[in-house]
């Protein structure tokens, strides 16, 4: 596949957004961009393990180098928060 080249993390037109329903101080966090799931997965984030974790901490990451699209990153936040016992909402815009 081409290299895109690092992307614009905060650009959401390429991003379906969802809600994370998360426990904590942040109890619902919206993520609407490649920028949000790196704060989600690195700041906001209940755990740092799992499988499902750590490979969604490296798609977002290759996302953000544009070495893939952002649904690819976004698939695998979902699958993280289902490990993780997060709820994930879609969001429609």
């Amino acid at each position: 596949m081409p290299r895109l080249g690092i992307v614009d993390w905060n650009r959401r037109e390429d991003f379906a957004p969802l809600m994370l329903v998360m426990s904590g101080e942040e109890k619902h966090r919206l993520v609407r961009s490649l920028g949000e799931v790196a704060d989600a997965l690195i700041i906001g984030w209940p755990t740092d393990d799992g499988q499902h974790y750590i490979a969604a901490v490296k798609t977002c990451l290759d996302a953000i180098h544009g070495n893939i699209p952002a649904h690819i990153a976004r698939a695998a936040l979902i699958r993280a928060a289902e490990e993780a016992g997060i709820a994930v909402i879609a969001v429609v815009h």
